[in-house]
């Protein structure tokens, strides 16, 4: 079974950092795109991040300008998302799981996390 687990959020005033992390199980990792997404209130999930299977190529939404880091340690199968320099755009709740960007379905969505950028 599948679970992904989702933690780092909180709250920060805008020019803040948090680091969310993605512990995963029930599915090979290391062979497996990943993503950072993010849902805002009555919205679609939007992909924030993404990263590939072994972790050489990665790539960032529009909004992300440059202030985020997608990583990943395959042997411990987690992900990570390193956001520098939050703005309130930023608010949103994070998930994370496998990158549909070129087809596939998503597995179940873990609980996410809550990040909130206000002053």
């Amino acid at each position: 079974q599948v679970q992904l687990v989702e933690s780092g959020g909180g709250w920060v005033q805008p020019g803040g950092i948090l680091a969310l992390s993605c512990a995963t199980s029930g599915f090979e990792f290391s062979e497996r795109a990943m993503g950072w997404y993010r849902q805002l209130p009555g919205r679609q999930f939007e992909l924030v991040a993404s990263i590939t299977a072994g972790g050489q190529y990665t790539d960032y939404g529009v909004f992300v300008k440059g202030r985020f880091t997608i990583t990943r340690d395959n042997v411990h199968n987690t992900l990570w998302l390193q956001m520098n320099e939050l703005e309130p755009d930023g608010t949103a709740v994070y998930f994370c799981n496998r990158d549909t960007s070129y087809g596939g379905v998503p597995f179940s969505w873990g609980q996410g996390t809550q990040v909130t950028v206000s002053s």
